[in-house]
């Protein structure tokens, strides 16, 4: 009964963190990575298809990202998906390549995307405590039902505790990379 309250807590735990993890790859540090153009749809004949359907996506170099689409067709609707989605990419095409320079980010910008990442961390770690109170409250019922005793739910609390630690650590190490990163010229 405990192991899997704790299982539980654990997996949802690094759920929150690789959740967080996909969220920092969407915020650009100034260098090339397939991984931003992931989120964005294109009109691909009357429906909305993930880009990485229409072509392949892959850096040519640090700053530039390309797109090479299996139909010439697509230019037209993939270089608008781009300008419209929130990245302010301009793409630029040569027959079937359409090729992204990554802007370099300003000082300001560099700020307001630490400031982003931050709040993204504290909302992973807001989902962490929020999980380890969940499973407290459920070795909580098990005490009020006499399921287990209380030195059991002393020792469970414990053990949930320094998972709780370990996954928030691991967050912040996260968090410290990517603010590295960011304010990296």
């Amino acid at each position: 009964m405990l192991n899997e309250i704790k299982k539980d807590a654990e997996t949802r735990m690094r759920k929150s963190l690789e959740s967080l993890k996909g969220e920092l790859i969407k915020v650009r540090t100034g260098r090339a990575h397939p991984s931003l153009l992931e989120h964005i749809n294109v009109d691909y004949y009357g429906s909305m298809v993930p880009l990485s359907q229409v072509g392949n996506i892959g850096t040519e170099d640090t700053r530039t990202l390309t797109v090479t689409l299996w139909e010439s067709s697509m230019i037209q609707a993939v270089e608008k998906a781009i300008l419209t989605s929130d990245l302010g990419l301009n793409p630029s095409s040569a027959g079937t390549v359409i090729r992204i320079p990554m802007p370099p980010l300003t000082e300001e910008r560099r700020r307001e995307l630490t400031r982003i990442v931050r709040h993204e961390g504290e909302g992973a770690k807001v989902a962490i405590r929020n999980i380890r109170r969940d499973a407290n409250n459920t070795l909580k019922e098990l005490l009020k039902d006499k399921v287990i005793n209380e030195d059991e739910e002393r020792r469970g609390q414990d053990e949930i505790q320094k998972t709780t630690d370990r996954y928030i650590a691991e967050v912040d190490k996260v968090l410290e990379t990517k603010e590295k990163d960011l304010m990296e010229i």
